[in-house]
């Protein structure tokens, strides 16, 4: 079945209102079974393109299904891939409100920052070369989808669930990151894991998005988490603890 560009403009306002307003709608491709991982972009960009309408802008890009075990048990080969704006940024120590979102989860992470463009088919040497720091990193996911399920097209389109994301202090790029232990405390709930588990490496992360999306000097890339993620409620502290880079952190309000 072939999306016309009219019906993908239809998707990507569902979507768009859906985060908005923080209701969770039906999946897309209930309607369009016939719905790709090709449309699902194009309907991220069409939302994408929606919110830099209203004044947002993108400072960069997060990847998901890193970890290769996830990857063969979904049935793809490569990460997906989402958009970072600044109205998602939230400071350290800052807080996330549960009611702006349908039902969000927090996931640790490793971020770089690009201190010049990136694209094409790159090595990790020169990945390394365009980025100017790396730090720790919490990811708030939150699928815009009725009981947070949903296929692989589906959550393309919805920005790969991403909604929020927090940056600790920013140290270093030669820093290895290549097996940090990260620990994850929110609330009584604690994961930890290594970064090796974001597709072997973050900078190979960084590589694969490099190939499939030119990057611009000046954006972030949050490579993909380290172990499962967890449920938010009111009143919760998550705080991320990384070898050699430190804490970062943010509480958890009910908001209105």
């Amino acid at each position: 079945m072939s999306i016309d560009a009219s019906s993908l403009g239809k998707l990507a306002r569902i979507l768009d209102g859906a985060a908005r307003k923080a209701v969770p709608v039906p999946m897309i491709s209930l309607e369009y079974d016939g719905l790709t991982e090709d449309d699902g972009y194009a309907i991220q960009r069409m939302s994408m393109r929606r919110r830099q309408a209203r004044g947002e802008k993108v400072i960069g890009m997060k990847m998901g299904l890193t970890s290769r075990a996830k990857m063969v048990q979904v049935g793809v080969h490569e990460p997906i891939y989402g958009t970072l704006t600044d109205a998602m940024l939230v400071p350290d120590g800052g807080v996330v409100e549960m009611a702006a979102h349908c039902h969000p989860r927090v996931e640790p992470e490793i971020c770089f920052r690009l201190s010049a463009p990136l694209s094409g088919e790159v090595t990790q040497e020169q990945a390394l070369a365009a980025c100017d720091g790396v730090c720790a990193a919490l990811e708030v996911i939150d699928s815009r989808y009725e009981n947070f399920k949903f296929t692989l097209a589906d959550v393309v389109a919805d920005n790969a669930s991403s909604t929020k994301f927090v940056l600790g202090t920013w140290h270093d790029p030669t820093t290895d990151v290549s097996d940090l232990k990260m620990v994850m405390r929110a609330g009584d709930e604690v994961r930890e894991g290594s970064s090796q588990a974001i597709l072997d490496h973050p900078l190979l992360s960084l590589c694969a998005l490099a190939s499939r999306v030119p990057l611009e000097a000046g954006w972030v890339v949050m490579c993909g988490a380290s172990t499962a993620a967890v449920h938010l409620a009111a009143g919760m502290s998550v705080e991320l603890e990384v070898a050699t880079l430190g804490r970062v952190g943010f509480t958890v309000e009910e908001g209105s």
